[in-house]
């Protein structure tokens, strides 16, 4: 196992530059998911950990070696795809076993790894089957053994759940979990389901337009992101933003769009005036028949254990997250209130967290 860090990392397409001097420490054994839009660059930073993108700028070290002139081959990682990239000619004992055939390995050391791979992913029945023959995670466990029986330094993820259906998809991210807990080998995780990064990480990256926008870990990210986008995106359903202004009074209080008060927490850096947005996650926004907020039921979703509704509120749409069966109905009034201790304040023209 070994550590992986990003110096000053960067990628330029001629003059467009799609990384911008990224810097991030992964710890021996840590498990870290880079997460963002698409676009954001965080695939194009796992092919440069990988070798198969040139670094524009910076260094990249695995373990104590620097890495950027070192063939990928050369630099003792796995990579698993989307794709799973299997033989189809090949059965899955061989499929898993190729890697080490390549490096003249001998046969009873391969089929050793093999076996044992196989018994972690409850792939032993399955051997001598060819890919076609496999079910879309059958196939994408076979991709992982392939990986694992090269006993790697680091594993690399590139959005490996991405082509199987949503149930296949939390089945596998709770497999993959529990083989990094036993094997506790250093892995970066790639994705753009911040689900998927939330319940498997050690921490998460946070990736918007080539830059690294938050680290850390997944309920710490939640409950104070940096910014709008690291509140938006992170959670679901997303975080509600509300425009207001401040208005200090015997509050302070945020004043919305339609004139409804938001009443705020008190000891933040707010004069009079100020043009604030609000976030609100869904689930901090209670029904409550003295509610201070009024709004207007549209859809319903119920889900049993809970349901999900919204309202228009001060121009906006937003999203109620209530345990339970809420009797609530579209078309109705209902009244709402937020404890102010669970807002999140940002500056509209930046967008940035107000502390």
């Amino acid at each position: 196992m070994a550590s992986v860090t990003l110096d000053k990392v960067r990628k330029d397409y001629g003059a467009v530059r799609v990384l911008h001097a990224v810097d991030l420490e992964i710890a021996d054994g840590e498990f870290v998911v880079l997460v963002g839009p698409s676009g954001c660059g965080k695939s194009t930073l796992l092919r440069m950990i990988a070798g198969l993108e040139e670094v524009s700028g910076g260094e990249i070290h695995i373990g104590e070696r620097l890495v950027n002139d070192i063939a990928p081959k050369d630099r003792d990682i796995a990579m698993v795809f989307q794709s799973y990239a299997l033989y189809p000619h090949m059965d899955v004992s061989k499929n898993m076993g190729f890697s080490l055939m390549l490096r003249k390995a001998g046969k009873p050391a391969i089929e050793a790894r093999v076996d044992a791979a196989a018994k972690r992913l409850g792939l032993d029945a399955l051997l001598q089957r060819l890919p076609r023959q496999l079910s879309g995670g059958q196939r994408q466990r076979v991709a992982m053994g392939r990986a694992i029986v090269r006993d790697p330094k680091v594993f690399l993820f590139d959005e490996p759940l991405s082509n199987l259906d949503a149930k296949l998809r939390v089945h596998m991210r709770a497999e993959i979990k529990a083989l990094h807990q036993q094997l506790r080998t250093t892995s970066v995780y790639v994705t753009h389901d911040q689900t998927e990064a939330m319940t498997m990480a050690d921490r998460i990256v946070v990736m918007h337009d080539g830059l690294v926008q938050q680290v850390g870990a997944p309920l710490d990210l939640y409950d104070r992101p940096v910014n709008m986008f690291v509140a938006g995106f992170i959670g679901s359903p997303g975080m509600n933003f509300l425009p207001a202004v401040v208005e200090k009074g015997a509050g302070p209080d945020a004043i919305l769009a339609d004139g409804q008060k938001l009443r705020l927490p008190d000891g933040l850096p707010l004069r009079d005036g100020d043009a604030i947005t609000v976030g609100l996650r869904p689930e901090h926004i209670r029904l409550a028949d003295n509610g201070a907020l009024k709004g207007k039921v549209g859809v319903v979703e119920p889900l049993g254990l809970s349901t999900q509704f919204y309202t228009r509120l001060a121009g906006q749409q937003v999203c109620v997250f209530a345990m339970g069966r809420a009797s609530v109905k579209p078309g109705e009034g209902v009244r709402l209130s937020a404890d102010p201790a669970s807002l999140h304040l940002f500056d509209p023209a930046s967008g940035d967290r107000i502390d």
